[in-house]
């Protein structure tokens, strides 16, 4: 029987993989959403889950969460100084470190004895790390993880320079693993990330894009280094195809809900919890998935100031657009939808062995829905 994710109800419908999330006033009763936040620093695993969770999880994979601290710091060194003091700036800013953790998570539940589970960890947040200082040039983002963005200390030049380190750093750190497979899934990982950064780029400012479009954007831009971080944790271990496919659904649908939830912080969140401004989405013009579903389902009025606010990427009314987004369900059923997609996760690997690590990924389900941060 596949756990539910907290705040689900026991006695409601089953939803379907890839199935909608109910609309407001269906009998799938809403989330309740109180993580408490207690963020560490450097490159321990983030004490950003809820604690009971957190301590679990770190307890299950703290020798191997040292083991990728060390080297991450090796294979940081450049005798560039420039390119040291910017990867460094942003690595030990923090964050959650999710997609790591699901490296050694996946690797420990199939049984994984050997080392390069560590490098491969390392490898995934080295491609992350790099997607974030390209990200913040091109959104123009001033704070991330309550601190200012390296464009903005640096320069953009600088930030999208030392992206370009740590991306081709991390495949020094594949290729030296001789492993084709691995190698396939993350050159594939970062093309795919390379298209959805693209296809945000073309929906920007664009009132009339659709779910099924902004959920392609999703899986591309974000969950698919989910998903990737996943299989290399299975593959690594020897687990069969079957087995690396359910950990890429696993990573792939746990990456959608952290995502949506993300849309929905970016307009019910606290800016010093969230660790970035408040509204970033809305002046960037971007169309996620609570203004899309007031384009769809919102009042004329609400509709046409949507419309307008996307269309110039306008924060100015903010507030009436929050109201808008709460008054209308959207917030409501953008928290569905990720409890959908973290359901569909648990469900991937409901084979797999019961261990820790196996309840450490199910708590991943919880928490990726139950966060304010």
């Amino acid at each position: 029987m596949v756990p539910v994710v907290r705040g689900m109800s026991t006695t409601s419908p089953a939803i379907a993989p890839g199935a909608r999330p109910a609309r407001p006033g269906a009998a799938t009763p809403c989330m309740t959403y109180n993580a408490r936040t207690n963020v560490t620093r450097r490159f321990a695993l983030s004490a950003a889950l809820l604690p009971a969770q957190q301590n679990n999880i770190a307890h299950s994979i703290a020798a191997d969460m040292e083991a990728v601290n060390r080297v991450i710091r090796q294979r940081l060194h450049s005798d560039v100084p420039l390119v040291n003091q910017i990867a460094e700036y942003i690595i030990s800013a923090g964050g959650k470190r999710i997609r790591p953790v699901l490296v050694l998570l996946l690797a420990n539940a199939y049984g994984y004895k050997g080392v390069a589970h560590h490098e491969l960890a390392a490898t995934v947040e080295f491609i992350h790390t790099a997607t974030l200082l390209h990200d913040d040039v091109v959104d123009e983002s001033s704070l991330r993880r309550g601190r200012q963005t390296a464009n903005a200390l640096f320069g953009n030049a600088a930030s999208v320079l030392v992206g370009d380190f740590l991306y081709s750093r991390s495949f020094q750190m594949m290729v030296g693993l001789d492993n084709m497979r691995v190698q396939q899934i993350l050159s594939d990982a970062t093309n795919v990330i390379a298209e959805g950064e693209v296809l945000q780029l073309l929906n920007m400012h664009d009132p009339d894009v659709t779910e099924a479009s902004y959920l392609n954007v999703i899986r591309s831009k974000t969950a698919k280094l989910f998903e990737a971080a996943a299989q290399l944790g299975a593959l690594i271990a020897g687990a069969d195809d079957d087995q690396v496919d359910a950990a890429g659904e696993y990573g792939r649908s746990l990456g959608t809900a952290f995502q949506l939830i993300d849309d929905v912080l970016d307009y019910a969140g606290d800016a010093a919890e969230i660790g970035k401004n408040v509204g970033d989405d809305l002046r960037e013009g971007k169309p996620t998935l609570p203004l899309i579903y007031v384009m769809e389902n919102g009042t004329p009025a609400q509709r046409e100031l949507v419309r307008e606010c996307i269309e110039n990427g306008d924060e100015s009314h903010f507030d009436a657009v929050l109201a808008a987004v709460t008054s209308s369900g959207a917030l409501d059923y953008t928290r569905r939808a990720a409890v959908v997609a973290a359901d569909r996760a648990a469900s991937a690997i409901a084979d797999l062995p019961e261990t820790q690590y196996k309840q450490n990924l199910m708590q991943l389900c919880t928490f990726a829905v139950d966060r304010n941060h």
